[in-house]
């Protein structure tokens, strides 16, 4: 579990110990300040991917202690009488953060609190992590920073927010072959991954109070990026087709903007079929809406037709291509991408400046030449078989420890399987009884806003095959127990 937002202390001990930690040095450093509403135990719980019961014990505890005091029918509130903290933190902290942010920047916190990336080093069956110990470093490190001339000190200085040129050029050659997305190395935006593109769109799309189409269960990421600028954000039920729009037009008929992940729905898995594609771009250019296209694993399908991006269908003026190279390279090269209309280019460029004036030079010139010379190919080919691999040994080796309990379904695209459960299932239990024997194990509940799907994700493409068996080994007597 991460630290909480405001400290550097590390959390410790069981699961609701943690908990309990969290939650009282997120008061202390005044993330919720005195008498703030605390999120609801259900809610709570569900974001952090653990019981109920162990979130209740947290709040007991804090309200003996005397940090929170409970309102009958009205939940948990951060008690007025921790305000007398401020003092004993330091001359130079006289307040609280909540009583010094404003309220998006209070939102932001709160968003922060509950929602956390998943941090180093990673638990068998964590998702979104790809395959790092198969990355040829040696041939990354080849191609790194050249001479000690000129070319050196240019990538020295500060450079075009949009990115590097060369970059932009290898990226927009790249999505054309693989994605068959045809677009200029003009509307190419360098990111510092795809979560910058999503706040960058949010901040120059959007007006606080600006309603989004989001699906549901879908990335909490996307959420907590929405949330902390005060946009709206509206749940559309996902089924086999993908987003039902049509549910979505009806029920939130003055949405501006839908996020979608139309290759490999996250976290269902399944793909948008050609008739719901066509009906989000008809549903764009009726009502001047935009579709933002999250391909965060598009690189990875299995069969022997390659699904195109929708952002390759005519028609799709209105579609803002986002991407990152977290899952086709390494998290850690922080780099990603957003195909714009050419129109939005230049404020985007500048909306980047202000943030974090451009990415890392020598990365991106680094990255261009690992295009530009067929690696990234090379290197896609490699991973797609070894994901393969690694995915039947997680269905065999979840299978056997489960005693056929679970029977995992091979996926044609994509890092991880989903193992659906009945709705309404606490899934979340399991999910914390396999953290304390060292697996993670994401409730599918934990994705969800109004949805009653429950289930587990299970990461693969991470983890050597003898990682998967092992972690199944001691995920096994859990689903017996469950």
């Amino acid at each position: 579990m991460a630290p909480p937002p405001g400290t550097n202390r590390p959390a410790a001990g069981p699961l609701r110990l943690q908990v309990y930690q969290r939650l009282r040095a997120a008061i202390e450093a005044g993330v919720f300040a005195p008498g703030a509403r605390l999120p609801p135990s259900r809610d709570h719980a569900r974001s952090l991917g653990v019981a109920r019961n162990t979130v209740l014990w947290a709040l007991e505890r804090l309200r003996a202690e005397g940090y929170v005091v409970a309102r009958v029918g009205d939940g948990s509130y951060v008690a007025p009488a921790i305000a007398a903290l401020a003092p004993r933190r330091g001359a130079q902290r006289l307040a609280g953060a909540g009583t010094l942010l404003s309220g998006r920047g209070r939102l932001i916190a709160d968003t922060a609190l509950r929602w956390q990336p998943p941090l180093a080093p990673p638990l068998p069956f964590r998702i979104g992590y790809p395959a790092a110990d198969l990355f040829p470093f040696a041939v990354w490190d080849r191609l790194g920073p050249r001479g000690a001339g000129r070319a050196r000190r240019d990538q020295a200085r500060y450079l075009e927010p949009a990115g590097h040129a060369p970059l932009r050029t290898a990226i927009a050659q790249w999505l054309l072959v693989s994605r068959g997305i045809r677009c200029a190395p003009g509307q190419v935006l360098v990111t510092s991954g795809s979560q910058q593109g999503i706040d960058l769109i949010a901040r120059l799309l959007l007006d606080p109070g600006d309603e989004v189409l989001v699906e549901d269960p879908g990335y909490p990421g996307i959420r907590a990026c929405l949330h902390g600028h005060g946009v709206a954000v509206r749940p559309v039920n996902v089924d086999a087709d993908g987003l039902v729009i049509a549910e979505g037009a009806a029920r939130w008929p003055g949405a501006r903007l839908a996020v979608v992940t139309p290759t490999h729905q996250f976290p269902l898995g399944v793909r948008m079929s050609l008739a719901r594609r066509l009906a989000l771009l008809a549903w764009a250019r009726e009502r001047a809406a935009w579709i933002v296209e999250d391909d965060y694993d598009g690189e990875f399908q299995y069969g022997p037709h390659r699904i195109p991006a929708l952002c390759s269908l005519p028609d799709a003026q209105r579609v803002i291509y986002v991407g990152t190279f977290s899952k086709t390279l390494h998290p850690g090269l922080r780099l990603g991408f957003v195909v714009l209309p050419e129109a939005l280019v230049d404020a985007f460029a500048a909306a980047k400046a202000l943030t974090d004036r451009h990415s890392p030079g020598e990365a991106q010139e680094t990255l261009a030449r690992f295009i530009a010379e067929g690696h990234l190919l090379r290197h896609l080919r490699r991973m797609r078989e070894a994901y393969l691999e690694r995915q039947a040994v997680a269905i065999d080796a979840l299978a056997r420890a489960s005693g056929g309990a679970w029977r995992l379904a091979p996926s044609a695209q994509g890092m991880h399987l989903l193992h659906e459960a009945a709705p309404g299932l606490r899934d979340a239990a399991l999910s914390a009884r396999a953290h304390e024997a060292g697996v993670f194990l994401a409730p599918l509940s934990a994705y969800a806003i109004e949805s009653r799907r429950r289930g587990w994700v299970v990461g693969y493409a991470g983890y050597a095959p003898a990682e998967l068996r092992a972690a199944a080994r001691r995920l096994g007597p859990l689903i017996a127990a469950a």
